[in-house]
């Protein structure tokens, strides 16, 4: 395995914290959502940064699968929905729905491109088997 970018980020204080990278483009207050009982408020929560690295990688990643293909996608959009669940049995376990629009493509084939994106996005292959992942064409 080649290595081609490492990025790096480190959290201090946990939810309630902050999150800096290491280039300072991100700089960032934690707060826990109220709906997790904490203040809520100006910040960003775990969740949040997960939803918009996965959505963004997965857009891309149905660009390239799009480009491949010769198939036209102009105009896409992906927007991720990370949910912090809890199961029966106390565990915390995070589930991802990534709803995807794109203009020009009929709805079987947007379906078709998410499915072929979702096995080469890197978030994508991170997760499988580990978290349940559901793509919604709209």
């Amino acid at each position: 395995m080649k290595t081609l970018y490492t990025a790096i980020s480190t959290a201090h204080g946990g939810r309630d914290g902050h999150v800096r990278s290491s280039d300072g483009i991100v700089d960032l207050d934690l707060k826990t959502p109220k709906e997790m009982g904490g203040p809520g408020g100006a910040g960003t929560n775990p969740e949040q940064l997960f939803a918009s690295g996965y959505a963004a990688c997965f857009e891309s990643a149905m660009r390239v699968v799009a480009r491949m293909q010769k198939k036209p996608l102009t105009d896409a959009s992906v927007t991720g929905h990370v949910n912090f669940n809890v199961t029966d049995d106390g565990k915390y376990v995070l589930s991802v729905e990534l709803h995807g629009t794109a203009k020009g493509l009929s709805h079987e084939d947007l379906e078709a491109l998410m499915r072929a994106a979702h096995e080469v996005c890197p978030y994508s292959n991170a997760t499988r088997g580990n978290i349940e992942v559901k793509l919604l064409a709209e």
